[in-house]
């Protein structure tokens, strides 16, 4: 179990803040609105009322205990900047930042943020694939060079096993996790053989997964 610090607890922060919390690990929300606050201590470890950017409740708080802090402020630009910077002075190892920007990403990540996520951004994203792709289920942007796609495969692909396929020679693509109704396999070994109905989840450029549904029996 981790201990995890969440600042801001609107839509993104107290839906990260639950997901943490279901999982099992021992999460702090803080947020501003007493209202707020109310409907997630029964929810979270611990829900305090308080203004994230005044270092002396960070400090209360013991933030440098926590495994991970998240700041999740929403379009108050400035107290993220400011979240963030004090968590990193006051020695938390790890600090996640939403951005709502490009610009307020690059300067999220000069001031010390750990990791940043574009959650309106990565959802756009996700939707649009979706949308003008028919066998794209889901779809991560880890980095403008990586995706991580779940796909059904095409019929090309049906009745052959991975070795046949040989998608990482071919394609540049890894096969990282097969779904088979209620069998989930990671990993999934060479001469296993994909069949309609399967999902699969591929790691590649984004390019290279695409070329995937082009594919020719």
């Amino acid at each position: 179990m981790k201990r995890f610090l969440v600042l801001g607890l609107g839509r993104f922060g107290s839906s990260v803040a639950r997901a943490l919390s279901r999982l099992g690990h021992e999460v702090t929300g803080v947020d501003r609105d007493p209202a707020v606050v109310e409907s997630q201590s029964a929810i979270l470890a611990r829900a305090v009322k308080g203004d994230a950017t005044n270092v002396e409740i960070l400090r209360t708080l013991s933030v440098r205990d926590f495994d991970v802090a998240v700041v999740a402020i929403g379009s108050d630009t400035e107290a993220s900047l400011m979240a963030t910077l004090l968590l990193k002075e006051l020695g938390v190892h790890q600090v996640v930042a939403k951005a709502s920007t490009d610009f307020h990403g690059r300067i999220l990540g000069r001031i010390g943020a750990d990791r940043i996520v574009f959650p309106e951004r990565d959802m756009g994203l996700r939707v649009a694939y979706n949308l003008a792709s028919a066998n794209f289920l889901d779809f991560i942007e880890l980095s403008p060079e990586l995706s991580i796609v779940e796909i059904t495969p095409p019929p090309a692909m049906v009745g052959r096993s991975l070795r046949q396929l040989d998608l990482r020679a071919k394609y540049g693509v890894n096969v990282v996790v097969m779904r088979k109704g209620g069998t989930v396999k990671v990993s999934p070994r060479a001469d296993e053989v994909i069949e309609a109905g399967d999902v699969l989840v591929v790691i590649g450029h984004i390019d290279s997964i695409r070329g995937l549904q082009k594919m020719q029996a």
